[in-house]
């Protein structure tokens, strides 16, 4: 499947005075002085092509607070006026997206709580009909590759094609160090979807502490993402969201300073010519696996039609544990990831039961198939 958007290259819709392109600023608009504060510092550092701030919070209980609503867009009209610097805000409905466009918001973005439901995404399309504006889509709270394109072409087909997504991670049952688990394949297959859909990264959101931005930034900047979308207060400790995973503008500049912007490709013809001789190499070996792979389920096959006729289960777990072992202590000898080697055996694994289960479904279907014959024939 392909992702087939009709829109317009990055640097032809947004001013990029900085690579990476940085858009910051804090979680929520809290007063006007918090928040144009925060941007004069944040335009002081040469750093950020955008300014951000939540007007409208969505939270997950009532009685948080919820944003200062409409009369931060005063604030940050203001902002801008002082700063230059262009202004971004989430919006969640068709009032929201009225209103910031009366107040003259340059960039527009789809939450993840938002783009989670089409309904809600859909009534957001509707508002932007016949409207000249970007629009960044986040990525919805679960792994749903397909919502998250949804959402882009719902926006795309109003008629929106200044668009990009925003890579922010997602919820995960299991306890990790971060908020939201990156998952970054799901990001690198939207990419394959469309390669000319910009992705911004938001470590904050992944992170949900400060300690951590540096480094999914860096990573996520070694993974051809377009941009950073970075949470910034001028005095995080007394923030009245998310103070944790806020930076000050000061640190957010040594953070720009210390990352590594690289290309994705090279002009250099030695490295070309050693690159694609590497790939060669990495082409042949993934052949190999393959043809590897294709030779052990169909063994997997026999062992499947032996258990079958000797009424043996599926599932050994003896025998799984015995894999997981062995393939773990070997990957340790190879030097491979322990986490990456545990996976890869458990799709294969996984793979083989679904295998063996077609056989025994299969000669399930047989014998009934016989018996019926059986009982026609005596009757």
């Amino acid at each position: 499947m392909k992702l087939q958007l009709n829109i317009q290259p990055l640097n032809t819709w947004l001013n990029i005075n900085n690579e990476p392109l940085i858009i910051s600023g804090p979680c929520s608009a809290e007063t006007e002085e918090q928040l144009l504060t925060t941007a004069h510092l944040l335009a002081a550092t040469g750093k950020v092509s955008v300014l951000r701030a939540g007007i409208w919070k969505p939270r997950t209980r009532p009685g948080e607070f919820e944003g200062i609503g409409s009369i931060g867009l005063e604030w940050l009209k203001r902002a801008k006026a002082e700063t230059g610097l262009p202004t971004a805000v989430e919006v969640a409905n068709a009032k929201h997206v009225e209103e910031a466009l009366a107040a003259g918001v340059d960039i527009l973005w789809i939450g993840a709580r938002s783009t989670v439901n089409p309904f809600t995404v859909q009534e957001i399309a509707d508002a932007l009909q016949g409207v000249d504006i970007p629009v960044l889509v986040k990525n919805p709270v679960n792994p749903d590759l397909q919502l998250w394109a949804g959402a882009l072409e719902r926006i795309n087909r109003a008629g929106i094609t200044k668009l990009g997504a925003i890579h922010r991670g997602f919820s995960s049952f299991e306890k990790s160090s971060f908020r939201n688990e990156p998952m970054w394949e799901l990001a690198i297959q939207l990419k394959t979807l469309c390669p000319e859909l910009p992705i911004i990264n938001d470590p904050s959101h992944i992170c949900g502490n400060r300690e951590l931005i540096p480094y999914i930034s860096q990573k996520a900047l070694d993974l051809d993402m377009q941009g950073l979308m970075i949470e910034s207060h001028v005095d995080p400790s007394v923030a009245w969201t998310d103070a944790k995973q806020q930076v000050t503008p000061a640190a957010l500049a040594e953070l720009a300073d210390r990352l590594t912007v690289r290309e994705p490709e090279s002009k250099n013809e030695a490295f070309t010519d050693q690159l694609a001789e590497l790939r060669k190499q990495i082409d042949k070996i993934d052949d190999l696996l393959l043809q590897k792979l294709g030779e052990r389920m169909a063994i997997v096959g026999k062992i499947g039609e032996f258990k079958r006729d000797n009424q043996v289960t599926i599932l050994q777990v003896n025998r799984w544990d015995a894999i997981i072992k062995k393939g773990i202590s070997f990957a340790k000898a190879l030097k491979l990831d322990l986490n990456f080697t545990e996976k890869f055996l458990e799709l294969v694994h996984g793979e083989s039961i679904r295998k063996q289960t077609e056989i025994m479904n299969a000669g399930k279907a047989e014998q009934g198939i016989a018996a019926e014959a059986h009982t026609e024939v005596k009757s």
